[in-house]
């Protein structure tokens, strides 16, 4: 036996000898046992994950996973999912239950219990978890021999009886119980050899609870069985895990900075916007701060559509229905889109019916209504690549459960993007559109990327073969010509063509969905859309959909917490703020402020009795990123002092210099925060 370290591509290969454990031939490789480093599981040659107990049949080589690996991570949070429901089964005799899967950066449990669970009950389970942990329990793997089998060990467990039957057809992403061609169940054993607890599961697991050396309980939601309403409602508990206490402690640490950048609160602490009761969940009204800071997310984008050739557009917010049967949403998109109004119906006296009503929606997507823009009248291949552009409103119905802020809304503005081409042209458009996408997200502040290259559906598309692949291989030549990571997505196209999304990063490493590009060569079909080619023939165009930024609303949230509420000064909706040290000194800085409004900047004078420290505080916490200071030495000198954002200052800086100063910083659109170490060459 020996092991292999692969340097480039960072994992190591150990040679498993026929009928000696994965475990054994590890050890004796001399490869980590305790530690962050500890080897967890092995990758066998075909890539499937297998206890440190397996033995193989035949000698092989495999892939020792280590617990700081993201496969080693959640191999330890499933192991953890399943002590979770030792825990529960515990001090719950009663409970049974769901399922138990590793999740992004944590694990979950469903149990279907009497009560729901208390913030005490989760304190119990988390010390009876460490106990658990603590003992040293063994997970050993178990195959059944027969689905009846099965059904006699698991009678006391209905949930689990479900998942036997189902066996291959369920979403192995998510149920860990089967799907792995046989029926196996972990049994843990105590330090006598006894079994204290089993659960149905396909594995891998960690060889005992000692190799989860930190974890933590964290919340608890309602959640149906499978995902589905018509099912009980179930108790589901999530948790996180580590390789160590560090790491999570670094994981709590990051979530407490997440809270603190919760938009929501943000949004309510700097007065940007709100969500009345009295207008509906997922329906948000934008306060004058926020106003202004929308206004210029979306005059900056404006401005940047028509210097690339786009052509602005407007359409209404509701529609007849026929619109969207011919562009088949209403078949595929029905559940999304709000009910029918019935309108137009016309009786008589005696109430007989004089004209029969029609259904009208509000729109989903704009695309239908730019498509009858298009086909308004004739085109020429001279108006092609035709780039419509619109910030347009549109409503989708997002059950209630999953409605979040701004970033999951009802009602919201794309900027909704619609380019009709030639073939020919499609290639170029693609790339060119794919890098206007990502200068103008940088302009924002979003620095990293990577893209999802969705594809087709084998049960949801319309169109033929040949249009899919064309349209496929144009985003992935596009998408591969950007130079960042290609990240496939299966089957995650919308029905009527494949698409590349934009995944940017923002402060905390999180990653969000922002720009979409889809191309489509069906609703021109449907739309019988044509433009006349050079022969003058009649040609189909092939249509582009695309939005920037998904959504205004997601946008704003997006950037809320990417910059913490401390927007770049060009984006501020207060970008300056004067503060005198007397009342003496407030004609000084009004004086000051006139000069910065001639200049476009929107500056406030704070001539209120608090003392000056506090207003420096209050403005501080609103996240001004300019702060003048007057006194008598300023105002003799006819200069001002600047304060930052962080507590550093730049002192007595002459009035002119100063509004040139601030004024270039916001012209520029400067995305840093202004401190004393990067103002002060705008100064000097």
């Amino acid at each position: 036996m020996s092991v292999q370290p692969s340097h480039a591509q960072q994992v190591l290969r150990v040679k498993v000898p026929a009928g000696t454990t994965a475990g054994a031939a590890v050890a004796e490789a001399g490869l980590p046992s305790k530690g962050p480093e500890a080897i967890v599981v092995v990758r066998d040659p075909d890539g499937i994950l297998r206890d440190l107990a397996w033995a193989p049949e035949v000698d092989v080589e495999v892939e020792a996973v280590a617990a700081d690996t993201e496969d080693g991570r959640s191999v330890i949070r499933h192991s953890a999912a399943h002590v979770l429901a030792q825990a529960v089964q515990n001090l719950f005799p009663d409970a049974k239950l769901g399922i138990g899967p590793p999740v992004r950066d944590g694990f979950y449990y469903d149990f279907d219990v009497d009560r729901p669970f208390t913030p005490e009950d989760l304190q119990a389970l988390e010390k009876r978890m460490k106990q658990i942990i603590k003992s040293g329990q063994k997970f050993q793997r178990r195959r059944l021999d027969s689905v009846e089998a099965a059904r006699q060990e698991l009678a006391a467990e209905p949930y689990k009886l479900e998942l036997v039957d189902l066996k291959s057809d369920v979403d192995t992403s998510e149920v860990m119980e089967v799907g792995g061609g046989e029926l196996t169940v972990y049994d843990n054993i105590d330090r006598n050899g006894e079994v204290v607890w089993g659960d149905l599961c396909r594995g891998p697991h960690v060889p005992h609870t000692r190799y989860i050396p930190a974890v933590k309980l964290m919340r608890v939601a309602a959640a149906y069985w499978r995902g589905n309403q018509n099912n009980p409602q179930l108790q589901r508990i999530y948790g996180t895990a580590w390789e160590s206490k560090e790491k999570l402690a670094e994981h709590l640490e990051l979530l407490a900075e997440a809270e603190r950048r919760d938009h929501r609160r943000l949004g309510a602490e700097l007065d940007l916007f709100s969500f009345p009761e009295e207008i509906g969940s997922g329906l948000p009204v934008f306060h004058p701060k926020g106003g202004i800071i929308r206004r210029e997310l979306e005059n900056y984008s404006r401005q940047r559509h028509e210097q690339a050739g786009y052509e602005f557009v407007y359409t209404p917010h509701i529609t007849k229905d026929q619109l969207f049967k011919t562009s088949g949403h209403l078949d595929w998109y029905r559940d999304g889109m709000f009910p029918a109004m019935h309108l137009d119906e016309e009786r008589d006296a005696n109430g007989e019916l004089r004209k029969p009503g029609v259904d009208y929606y509000l729109k989903p997507m704009n695309c239908p209504f730019h498509n009858l823009i298009f086909r308004s009248r004739g085109r020429s291949y001279r108006e092609l690549p035709l780039r419509l552009f619109e910030f347009g409103s549109v409503y989708r119905y997002e059950k209630s459960g999953v409605v979040h802020g701004l970033t999951r809304v009802r009602g919201m503005t794309q900027d909704d993007a619609h380019i009709y081409c030639t073939p020919e042209q499609l290639q170029d458009e693609l790339t060119s559109l794919l890098s206007f996408v990502l200068d103008l997200l940088r302009d924002y502040g979003l620095e990293d990327f990577y893209l999802e290259l969705s594809t087709r559906n084998e049960e949801k598309y319309v169109g033929d073969d040949e249009s899919w692949a064309v349209a496929t291989e144009a985003l992935r030549t596009a998408a591969e010509s950007s130079g960042l990571e290609l990240v496939p997505d299966p089957g995650g196209a919308a029905f009527y063509g494949p698409k590349i999304s934009v995944q940017a990063k923002d402060a905390l490493g999180r990653s969000w969905q922002m720009s979409t590009i889809q191309v489509d060569y069906h609703l021109p079909e449907l739309f019988n859309l044509e433009y006349t080619a050079p022969d003058g023939s009649k040609q189909r165009p092939i249509k582009i959909h695309r939005a920037l930024f998904g959504s205004i609303e997601r946008f704003f949230g997006v950037l809320t917490e990417h910059y913490a509420g401390a927007f770049p000064a060009w984006l501020a909706p207060v970008q300056a703020v004067g503060i005198p040290i007397a009342d003496d000194h407030v004609p000084h800085l009004q004086r000051v402020a006139a000069a910065l409004r001639a200049k476009g900047i929107r500056v406030e004078v704070d001539t209120s009795d608090d003392r000056m420290q506090k207003k420096i505080r209050t403005h501080t916490t609103q996240k001004v990123p300019f702060l003048l200071l007057a006194g008598d030495k300023d105002v003799a000198a006819d200069a001002v002092s600047f304060r930052f954002r962080d507590g550093s200052q730049v002192n007595g800086v002459p009035l002119t210099t100063a509004v040139d100063s601030l004024t270039r910083w916001v012209e520029r659109r400067e995305n840093a925060s202004p401190t004393a170490e990067n103002f002060r060459a705008e100064v000097s």
